[in-house]
């Protein structure tokens, strides 16, 4: 078991969770990032830095057993930032963590490699089809990833669908306000698809495993993602239902709405991306069955769990005016769609 861990990323919604859960259990744990964040955990140790100056990451990973690669870029970066960060960021890590001797890295991916597939649920060995700059970058970090993996490293790639939890914002956050103003809440289409997400403990739980788990068990490629989901609408609904005021989720026609959200995403007056819109238009959800088999992966939260949890501690903890759009620990600004609330 490794006993001194360094995760990168560790101001975001993850890796804040993972040093949390690492520190209780008591392991050795150095958190990296690029900018701090008020009430850290006191029984884990912090160091300011870029993951991509390769110096200064192999001087931090010197000495450890495991890094746990969480940092990114989100979709909303522009197309050079989010190479830059996800491509070259990776690289940095990995290379660091070879030159210091470290034997173990966990990457975390996404399930946005796979694009839009088809076939559902998607297997872990679908071909990655990458549909924008976001994805393409996560593909190009795993093939990096693979690369490091070929020479003798240790490198579990896992690909999460999108997690939710205490702290989670984004996008999250739009639903949760509408909903907490008493507004009916629109969704493109009927809201029929079934739309696969994950809680962020059971995100947690997969990456310990992959941690804990034998080299020749934790050196594979993992689709990490709630067991249990239902439609896109009966989610939804369910945060209006806790909500009390009556709200219900309304449908859109989907091509007209389609369109005017793509050209708002184009003029930056939304902050919808097109991979997520055209997501929500067909069944999202992967095959979790060799994580089962090989990690013991179990998730113990349905989406609906997780949402609600999220949504609980929105109404908590939230500050609604303060979006800043850059993580996803941030409220995104709403742009056009504010605007639309009068409908509603």
């Amino acid at each position: 078991m490794a006993v001194r861990v360094v995760v990168t990323g560790s101001s975001g919604m993850l890796g804040a969770n993972l040093v949390q859960r690492l520190a209780g259990a008591g392991y050795d744990v150095l958190g990296v990032d690029l900018r701090a964040r008020p009430g850290q955990c006191p029984a884990a140790g912090y160091a300011t830095g870029d993951i991509r100056d390769t110096a200064l990451m192999t001087e931090l990973v010197t000495g450890a057993d495991a890094v746990v690669h969480c940092a990114a870029a989100l979709p909303s970066y522009s197309p050079d930032q989010i190479r830059d960060v996800i491509v070259g960021g990776t690289r940095s890590v990995l290379r660091a963590g070879q030159r210091a001797g470290v034997p173990r890295v966990v990457h975390i991916s996404s399930t946005a490699v796979y694009g839009l597939p088809k076939l559902v649920p998607t297997p872990e060995d679908h071909p990655r089809e990458p549909v924008d700059h976001y994805s393409a970058a996560k593909a190009a970090a795993e093939e990096v990833a693979e690369k490091f993996r070929a020479e003798g490293m240790c490198v579990p790639i896992l690909r999460p669908k999108t997690f939710l939890g205490p702290g989670r914002m984004g996008l999250f956050a739009m639903l949760f306000e509408w909903a907490e103003e008493g507004r009916h809440f629109p969704m493109l289409g009927r809201g029929d698809v079934r739309i696969q997400m994950l809680a962020i403990d059971d995100l947690v739980d997969a990456v310990v495993r992959a941690l804990e788990a034998p080299a020749e068990v934790a050196g594979d490629t993992y689709n990490i993602a709630a067991a249990v989901f239902a439609t896109l609408r009966e989610d939804f609904q369910a945060v209006l239902d806790a909500a009390g005021h009556g709200g219900r989720v309304v449908p859109l026609p989907a091509k007209p709405t389609l369109a005017v959200l793509r050209l708002l995403g184009r003029t930056r007056l939304s902050p919808v991306y097109e991979r997520l819109l055209y997501k929500l238009l067909a069944d999202s959800y992967v095959s979790i069955d060799k994580a089962r088999e090989r990690l013991g992966f179990e998730p113990g939260l349905s989406n609906q769990d997780a949402i609600l949890r999220t949504y609980a501690w929105w109404r908590e903890n939230a500050e609604p005016a303060a979006r800043g759009g850059r993580t996803s620990r941030d409220a995104w600004r709403q742009g056009a769609l504010s605007l639309a609330k009068v409908f509603f």
